[in-house]
């Protein structure tokens, strides 16, 4: 299956279907449509954003992930773990892998991702049993505490904040945060 390139590079961004076209009320944009089948298919995930009165202005649009980091891999020409590692899309890469792992593993009752037009931001808001908790994605070795993290925590009320990395070490960043290895989320 050949990916338009258009698709593949926007792995882990907020997708604009047809957004060079005129809208198209009816709903039948070619995009649009395209869009909608890979997520029937199980290729491609359309997380939708997560948006409540906060006086803020929000993004409504939904994030697009390639569920199997694989078919990206190939579909970008990425060889080996080397190449990987210094392709410009490694951390979307890494972004859409953890996403998928996650949300296997915690089974939510739903999940979103979260935005502002001023640059605050979370990957994945997760409701499970009442609580909130966000996660936000990094591809570092030592992830830091962000204001973006602070606004999330205070805006969206969130019981728990996880930093997830790839790294081997559990450390809180602040009261309420914490960074954490991948594979102490999961299961095993």
């Amino acid at each position: 299956m050949n990916i338009p390139l258009r698709q593949r590079q926007f792995q882990g961004t907020t997708v604009h279907a047809d957004a060079h076209r005129p809208p198209c009320p009816d709903g039948r944009c070619a995009g649009r449509r395209y869009l909608d089948h890979l997520t029937q298919l199980f290729r491609v995930r359309q997380l939708q954003p997560w948006f409540e009165n906060l006086g803020k202005r929000q993004v409504k649009s939904p994030r697009l992930y390639f569920r199997d980091t694989g078919l990206l891999h190939e579909q970008l020409g990425i060889a080996d773990p080397t190449a990987l590692l210094l392709h410009p899309r490694s951390g979307a890469s890494w972004e859409g892998f953890v996403i998928e792992q996650l949300l296997a593993v915690a089974a939510p009752d739903r999940a979103f991702f979260w935005s502002t037009h001023a640059g605050a931001e979370l990957d994945l808001l997760l409701f499970k049993d009442g609580r909130r908790v966000g996660v936000e994605i990094k591809r570092s070795d030592a992830p830091t505490l962000t204001p973006s993290l602070t606004i999330a925590q205070r805006d969206l009320q969130l019981d728990a904040l996880h930093v997830v990395y790839p790294g081997d070490r559990r450390y809180p960043l602040a009261p309420g945060i914490d960074a954490v290895p991948l594979w102490a989320m999961l299961p095993g």
